[in-house]
């Protein structure tokens, strides 16, 4: 029966495609192991940079990169997203955000340029969205320190011409398997020293920076800047391990309930066709009596 053959030639189509999803999710499982750990590693080294340039700071030292503008009419907005899909609601979520953020900039009256990281927000974005493409690029099968440094000094570059007065990233944050959330951080204005921090920090004793505070901030901040772009960087990267391993975890189990059901409903058809036949041949052998 055509029924039968149709049943059939779905159980199996749906059979293939969970060996892909299976085989996806082994692979995504593997990625993040080796993902995560460059982001654990990296959390620490974030933060005491950010740490070390509040100790330097208390030298009342400043950088262009501290300076935080009157009027905000140019804003950067550093978008990272993956480069594939097949990762339930990951890109859509940054992108959705990116969305909100350039339509409440843009009602404060700020012209907005877009700097993208992954193949997924470059696409997105070729339209008119609001906001114009300065630069885009993949963010490849590895994030590198190099590639975050370019991304970083064309910012910085840009902030100190005067072409934007403030950038934000948009990415993902990875927290764990099932959480990734989407985070807006502020880049540049880089945050400037807490003062208040470390006079409240009466025990310890003052730093002696040396040559001076202001030669070593001019090599600490900009290198800040690339630390917390790579951090991003490597958030994306982690959450889209994960958002693709639960994802295709899904994906499996929803083609295992799919196989089971299709294989319930070709038993039933496959039991009603022998019945029909059985009907059929008694028929006949009851009319030849």
């Amino acid at each position: 029966m055509a029924i039968l053959s149709d049943i059939k030639r779905r159980i199996t189509s749906i059979q293939s495609t969970q060996k892909i999803t299976s085989a996806m999710k082994m692979v995504s499982a593997a990625k993040l192991r080796r993902a995560q750990e460059a982001i654990e590693a990296a959390r620490p080294y974030a933060q005491r940079m950010r740490e070390t340039l509040e100790e330097v700071g208390s030298a009342e030292a400043s950088h262009p990169l501290f300076e935080q503008r009157e009027e905000i009419k140019r804003v950067g907005i550093l978008v990272i997203t993956s480069d594939r899909g097949l990762a339930g609601a990951y890109n859509s979520q940054v992108l959705k955000a990116t969305e909100g953020l350039i339509a409440k900039k843009r009602r404060a009256g700020s012209e907005i340029s877009l700097t993208i990281v992954g193949k997924k927000a470059a696409d997105y974005f070729k339209g008119d969205r609001g906001g114009s493409v300065k630069t885009a690029r993949p963010v490849g099968p590895k994030v590198n320190y190099v590639e975050a440094k370019q991304v970083a000094s064309s910012l910085i570059e840009a902030f100190e011409d005067g072409e934007i007065d403030q950038v934000i990233i948009v990415h993902n944050e990875f927290l764990s398997m099932i959480a990734q959330p989407v985070k807006l951080v502020s880049l540049l204005p880089f945050v400037p020293p807490n003062d208040e921090g470390a006079e409240a920090e009466t025990d310890q004793a003052p730093y002696e920076v040396e040559p001076d505070a202001a030669r070593l901030l001019k090599v600490l901040v900009p290198k800040a800047v690339e630390v917390e772009v790579f951090r991003a960087l490597l958030e994306n990267q982690a959450g889209e391990h994960a958002a693709r391993m639960t994802a295709m975890e899904n994906a499996t189990k929803n083609t295992e309930e799919l196989i089971e059901n299709l294989t319930l409903e070709y038993n039933r058809a496959r039991q009603a066709a022998i019945t029909s036949e059985l009907v059929e041949i008694i028929t006949g052998a009851q009319a030849l009596e």
